[in-house]
């Protein structure tokens, strides 16, 4: 499974004398491979998150389409949208986005829950936990984490699907040294086994795990030179 942006901008209108829009978002194109690691690297308010938001289904584009396999995701109409991004793209966003009254389990088991007939098992979702690290707080809920084990369970949530697309906005946040690399770990493993996974972020130990790496600037998106 590939995404792809043809042509997306995202503008914004705003009050005040003078020109009254900008763009969040110039128009880009970009491509995310099966079995790849892409990462956007730039600074807070370069338009990554606007670029993913919309490459998630969350947020239509001023211009242009994001293609899913083909199917174009803003073609269709709300309901099926959300379907499909339920069962084919995972997204791990920034803060801390845990439902308080479930536990860390039944949080990861959430998106099963949606629209799927069988939820997945706690197998599974004990499984995903074990990987991120965090299985010993199952039972518990998000107001007893710390940000780093919140930022965790977004990312067993984001898995437990089996999406081909995983999509992840500064997934490191409020993680140490060694549970960045287990993350940034992690995500390359779910490349390796064929997702399509794009990665925002600014760490700059990142780019030793992506196959590609990009800048963005003032809404531009740009290939880095990796030297």
């Amino acid at each position: 499974m590939d995404l792809r942006a043809e042509g997306v901008s995202r503008r914004y209108f705003r009050q005040g004398k003078g020109r009254n829009f900008f763009f969040a978002v110039q128009e880009t194109d970009l491509t995310l491979p099966a079995g790849n690691l892409i990462e956007i690297t730039g600074r807070s308010g370069s338009g990554k998150s606007t670029l993913l938001n919309m490459l998630a289904g969350l947020l239509e584009p001023t211009t242009g389409r994001v293609l899913l396999d083909g199917t174009d995701l803003y073609a269709l109409d709300d309901g099926k949208r959300s379907i499909l991004r339920n069962r084919s793209i995972g997204v791990i966003p920034q803060g801390q986005t845990g439902l308080h009254s479930l536990t860390v389990l039944e949080n990861v088991k959430l998106p099963s829950l949606m629209y799927d007939r069988q939820p997945c098992s706690d197998e599974r979702a004990e499984a995903l936990l074990e990987r991120v690290g965090i299985a010993h707080l199952r039972d518990v809920y998000p107001n007893e984490l710390s940000g780093g084990e919140m930022r965790r369970l977004a990312i067993a949530r984001a898995l437990v699907m089996d999406p081909g697309v995983l999509l992840a906005d500064e997934p490191t946040g409020d993680l140490d040294d060694e549970n960045t690399h287990a993350v940034l770990s992690l995500l390359r493993q779910c490349a390796d086994g064929g997702k399509a996974v794009l990665l925002v972020t600014h760490e700059r130990e990142a780019a030793q795990y992506a196959h590609a790496v990009y800048t963005m600037s003032g809404g531009i998106l740009t290939a880095a030179d990796q030297g």
